[in-house]
């Protein structure tokens, strides 16, 4: 009888090293989960922070790159109308020697028709 007990408690003993072990790994597993879980929380905000700030410096870039092509722009613009100024000065002096001026290209004809 003995012998009996003792092969049914090392019986026992085995499932319970087994379940034991088991329990061991799932609870391993679920630290693990809520580490990484707890990591990811803690992160987003420093991501959101980081993200944000990205996101400033293309904004403050942008703005830049905007800033120099409207000056560029108005430059241009200045230009083109010192140009068309020196131009219908020379085409008013041709004229006043009897001179008649080329017709001007296609695009400015139309610009002057539409002032587009």
């Amino acid at each position: 009888m003995n012998l009996w007990v003792a092969v049914i408690g090392m019986a026992g003993t085995v499932l319970a090293a087994a379940f034991a072990a088991k329990a061991t790994r799932a609870a391993s597993r679920a630290t693990a989960d809520a580490t990484r879980a707890a990591s990811l929380a803690q992160a987003e905000p420093n991501q959101r922070a980081a993200d944000l700030a990205a996101f400033q410096a293309i904004r403050d870039d942008m703005q830049c790159e905007i800033t120099e092509m409207r000056d560029e722009t108005r430059s241009l613009k200045s230009l083109v109308r010192s140009f068309a100024w020196y131009v219908s000065e020379l085409t008013s002096q041709m004229r006043s020697h009897g001179i008649e001026p080329p017709a001007p290209p296609d695009r400015v004809t139309e610009y002057n028709r539409t002032g587009v």
